[in-house]
């Protein structure tokens, strides 16, 4: 995304492992109070430290998690079931969280829930909702009710954004495919994508493009309600979310989005960010929503799949066959439809490395 490595290789590994450990996982108390980090009046130096992050359990969740601790905030670790409870505890366990056990809470609150949503976000100045969904059947696939579900979960998650005074910000996870889903027919070329584009809903329909739907249907809600009840939103919109293992740890969602894989390659719209950097924009956006440098949509990516040895690099780290990806196009250099768009989030995040590593 254009930002100059500020670390060594070694650093940012080590950085990378210095994980989290839970500090406890406990539903509250009769009077609702959180065990652990809560909005304890008390607790004055923590008022614009303190986030919530839903979905934490999950490959980018986690990542996030990690981040936000990297930059000494408090982190709120909001999930939906014991499962993902487990997983956090199975994480500790094979040494992948250590340290910060004192910067860090698990709490448990249902997304169809907003009073328990509500609870979960009292205290924190901000809410990262990164909306990972997984399959509720334990199938593979994302299907058309998952993609309502995360509608809805996202106008919930919104609406108790709003109704909790201490939570200033929200940043919402969305994805590239709620802009690139467009008809585009009466181009030549494929046009530029931007943060003013949005993907159509019958077409994503017509397609059967679930992921693409549920994404859309998710960022547009959260604008809606953003915009009807004063909140203070940003959403990101990344391409297909890679890092160490992502398609073992990642799989419905990493399924998902290839949905429609073969099109967006032979338009030059597959695109790709690594977990790590998607987490360090969304630091980087919060922190600037702070001074309302930050506003509206970014799209997210470091990569974008343009010739039949990057179509076949990637559908090896998936473990499925090239043509899945790329079908039978010629090795072919496609036009950058996204580079104007990008940078303003590049440049978004080279402002806040500086800031963070204390460089001019």
């Amino acid at each position: 995304m254009g930002i100059a490595r500020t670390h060594d290789e070694d650093y940012e590994t080590r950085e990378f492992k210095t994980l989290v450990a839970l500090a406890a996982m406990e539903r509250r108390k009769d009077n609702g109070e959180f065990k652990g980090l809560t909005s304890h009046s008390s607790i004055v130096d923590l008022q614009d430290k303190l986030v919530c992050v839903t979905s934490g359990a999950s490959f980018f969740g986690f990542a996030l998690v990690n981040r936000l601790l990297l930059h000494g905030y408090f982190v709120r670790v909001l999930v939906a079931n014991q499962e993902d409870v487990e997983k956090l505890r199975e994480m500790e366990i094979s040494g992948e969280m250590m340290g910060c056990k004192s910067k860090i809470s698990v709490v448990m609150a249902k997304p169809n829930e907003i009073q328990g949503l509500m609870e979960a976000f009292d205290g924190c100045c901000g809410v990262f909702h990164t909306s990972s969904f997984a399959d509720p059947a334990g199938l593979s696939g994302y299907s058309k009710s998952m993609a309502e579900m995360e509608g809805k979960a996202s106008e919930n998650v919104m609406k108790a954004c709003a109704r909790t005074p201490s939570v200033k910000h929200c940043v919402l996870t969305s994805s590239l495919l709620a802009c690139i889903w467009r008809d585009n027919s009466q181009y030549e070329f494929p046009p530029l994508v931007n943060q003013n584009c949005w993907s159509n809903e019958s077409l994503c329909v017509d397609k059967k493009l679930w992921y693409a739907l549920g994404k859309l249907k998710a960022e547009k809600v959260a604008w809606k309600i953003a915009e009807e009840m004063s909140l203070n939103l940003t959403t990101i919109c990344p391409g297909l979310i890679t890092g160490h293992e992502f398609s073992y740890r990642n799989p419905t969602a990493t399924i998902a989005y290839l949905k429609g894989a073969q099109e967006m390659y032979a338009n030059g719209l597959l695109a790709t960010v690594d977990v790590r950097r998607l987490a360090e924009a969304h630091v980087s956006v919060f922190e600037a929503m702070k001074t309302t440098t930050a506003f509206g949509r970014y799209i997210c990516f470091d990569r974008i799949i343009q010739c039949e040895d990057e179509a076949e690099k990637l559908a090896d780290e998936i473990g499925i066959p090239r043509n899945k990806i790329s079908g039978n196009s010629s090795d072919y250099v496609f036009p950058n439809c996204f580079e104007l768009s990008n940078k303003k989030l590049a440049n978004l995040m080279s402002r806040t490395l500086r800031s963070c590593y204390g460089e001019s």
